[in-house]
C-alpha cells in the first residue's frame, strides 16, 4: 500500500492532458515536457497535479528546489518582499538584502578571504560573468572546460558545454579559445585504466594540455563541475579534484568551480569542492540559491572580482531583490536544518539501495553519485556497457504511471538521475526507490532482458 504516491487518473490526466495540447499549439516546440502532468501544488518533495495524482518528485526543478517545493519560510519572507518593492535595480536604488546575501554567501563559499560576490539571473549568466571577470582579470583569453561539462546555454556557456546533441547542433560558430581536456569518468574510464590503481591520470591530462595545445600564459581559467551533472552525473576520485586544482596553482591558471548543479548542500556539503578540500578562485552558483526564484551569483577572491571595472558586468535585472530575500531564507534553512548533513546520510541510503538493485538487474552498469545527488547508468550489457537509451526513457515513463518522477542524463542519453530535495523524508525515498526498481523490472521483461 502507498503512502505518498497516490494515482487516481492515467498519466496523463484528462485535465493535464487539455493544458498540455494547448502547449503543443501555442508553447514552442524546444520546450518539450519531460513529465506529460501539470502541477496544481506542491509540499516539501510531493508535487500534485490538477487531476488530484500526487508524486514524489525525483526531479527538484532540475535542482533548484533544495528546501523543497513551497518551504513555509521562503514563501512568508516572499510575501513580505512582494509588499514592500519588487524591483529598483542595485546600481540604481541598492537594497540591504543584496549586501546581506553577500556577505553572508562570502562566509559559506570555499573561497581564500576576502570574497566578494556578484549577482546574476540564471546559471549561464553566472558561467559567462566569470569567464569575463577571469578574462579581464588575468589579461588572457582562452578557456579549458571538460568532456561530458554543461556550463549552459549563451554563448559563452554554450561553446564550454561538451555535449553536442541538443545543446549546440545547429548554433555555431561558437565563442574562440576554448579548449577540452578528459573527465574522470571512471566507469567509462578515458584511459581504459583502473581506479585507484591509475593514479588519478587522467588528472594529468591538463598538464599535457598546457604542454601541447594552448599554454598556460594564454589560459585565463580551467572550469570544471566536481560533479559532472548533465553529463550524467560523473562523480571523480576527490583526489581528482584536488590534483586538477593543483595543476592549476602551479601554471598560474584560474580555477573556477560550477557550483550551479552541486552546490546548496546537494553532495553532503555545502559546496562539492569542499569534498576535496579545494578553494578555487572564483565559484558560480545558481539553482537551489533561492528556491526556484531566478537568482545566480559569482563569488570568488576579491581581487579577481574587481578585475571588471565600473558599469562592465551586470543587468537590469541581476540580484533582483525578491530572488534576494528568498537566498537569506535559503541559507539559514540550510543551517537549521542541518540540510547538507541529511543529504550526507539519505544520499548514502540511497546509494545503498541502488547498489543492491544493480546487482538484482542486468539493465544497471553502474551506480554512483555523492549525497542526494545520485544516478544509475543504463546499458544493454554489464560488459560491453552499451548505452541503454531507450530503456531509460521506458523506465521514466514506467517511474511517472506508478507515481515517481526522476530526470534523465548523460552523453547517450541513459542515466537515471534523481535530485530529491534535501527535506525529502526516509519514507518518501524508499517509497519512490520501491517504484523506480518496479519499473526497471518491467522494462527489463519488456526487452527480454534476463539476469
Amino acid at each position: 500500500m502507498l503512502k505518498y504516491a497516490k494515482m487516481v487518473t492515467a498519466v496523463p490526466g484528462p485535465k493535464s492532458k487539455q493544458v498540455l495540447e494547448r502547449a503543443d499549439r501555442h508553447v514552442a516546440s524546444a520546450f518539450k515536457v519531460l513529465a506529460p502532468v501539470v502541477i496544481d501544488h506542491g509540499e516539501g518533495a510531493l508535487v500534485t497535479d490538477i487531476d488530484g495524482n500526487t508524486y514524489i518528485d525525483f526531479t527538484g526543478g532540475i535542482g533548484t528546489l533544495n528546501v523543497g517545493h513551497h518551504h513555509p519560510q521562503v514563501t512568508a519572507a516572499l510575501h513580505e518582499q512582494i509588499d514592500r518593492f519588487l524591483h529598483t535595480d542595485f546600481t540604481v536604488i541598492p537594497y540591504e538584502s543584496l549586501v546581506e546575501l553577500a556577505e553572508k554567501l562570502g562566509k559559506k563559499v570555499p573561497v581564500e578571504h576576502p570574497v566578494k560576490c556578484a549577482f546574476f539571473n540564471s546559471g549561464a549568466e553566472a558561467v559567462e560573468n566569470a569567464v569575463k571577470i577571469a578574462k579581464v582579470y588575468s589579461g588572457k583569453s582562452a578557456m579549458i572546460a571538460f568532456e561530458g561539462a554543461f556550463h549552459g546555454r549563451t554563448l559563452m556557456a554554450m561553446s564550454l558545454t561538451s555535449k553536442s546533441k541538443p545543446y549546440k547542433q545547429g548554433f555555431g560558430p561558437f565563442a574562440p579559445e576554448v579548449y577540452r581536456v578528459p573527465y574522470a569518468y571512471c566507469y567509462r574510464c578515458p584511459l581504459k585504466a583502473h581506479y585507484p590503481e591509475c593514479g588519478i591520470g587522467c588528472a594529468d591530462l591538463l598538464q599535457r594540455a598546457f604542454d601541447l595545445f594552448i599554454p598556460p600564459e594564454d589560459t585565463a581559467a580551467v572550469i570544471i563541475e566536481a560533479i559532472q551533472g548533465e553529463g550524467g552525473f560523473v562523480v571523480p576520485p576527490v583526489e581528482y579534484i584536488a590534483r586538477i586544482a593543483e595543476i592549476c596553482k602551479k601554471n598560474g591558471v584560474l580555477l573556477i568551480a560550477d557550483e550551479i548543479q552541486t552546490g546548496f548542500g546537494r553532495t553532503g556539503r555545502m559546496f562539492a569542492v569542499e569534498h576535496s578540500n579545494v578553494k578555487p578562485d572564483l565559484v558560480t552558483m545558481a539553482k537551489s540559491i533561492a528556491a526556484g526564484i531566478p537568482l545566480s551569483a559569482v563569488a570568488g577572491r576579491a581581487e579577481v572580482m574587481d578585475g571588471p571595472g565600473d558599469g562592465r558586468i551586470g543587468g537590469t535585472y541581476v540580484g533582483n531583490p525578491v530572488g534576494c530575500v528568498a537566498a537569506l531564507q535559503v541559507l539559514d534553512i540550510m543551517e537549521k536544518e542541518n540540510l547538507p548533513a541529511k543529504a550526507d546520510r539519505l544520499g548514502a541510503k540511497m546509494l545503498g539501495r541502488l547498489n543492491l538493485m544493480k546487482a538484482k538487474h542486468p539493465l544497471i552498469g553502474d551506480a554512483r553519485g555523492r549525497g542526494l545527488m545520485v544516478a544509475i547508468e543504463l546499458v544493454r550489457d554489464q560488459k560491453t556497457k552499451e548505452p541503454a537509451a531507450k530503456e531509460a526513457s521506458m523506465v521514466l515513463k514506467h517511474c511517472m504511471q506508478k507515481g515517481v518522477i526522476p530526470l534523465k542524463c548523460g552523453l547517450h542519453g541513459n542515466v537515471v538521475r534523481m535530485l530529491a530535495s534535501l527535506v525529502i523524508t526516509d519514507d518518501q525515498m524508499n517509497e519512490g526507490l520501491d517504484l523506480l526498481e518496479q519499473a526497471i523490472g518491467e522494462v527489463e521483461k519488456e526487452m527480454g532482458i534476463k539476469a
